[in-house]
């Protein structure tokens, strides 16, 4: 779980970009982006040899 402590009550939006670059370095929202929907794995193994090529 990702937490950030907002200390300065005005620093929300330094707060944010400190979130955003959590997720981003933690791959949360490329796992989100996978598990929006479902790929069976036969797709997957499909999908994986086109971004290969």
């Amino acid at each position: 779980m990702i937490e950030v402590k907002i200390l300065d009550p005005h620093g929300f939006e330094k707060a944010m970009k400190i979130f955003k670059r959590a997720c981003q370095k933690d791959g949360f929202m490329m796992e989100l982006k996978e598990r929006r929907f479902y790929m069976k794995p036969s797709e997957k193994k499909r999908y994986r040899g086109k971004k290969m090529k």
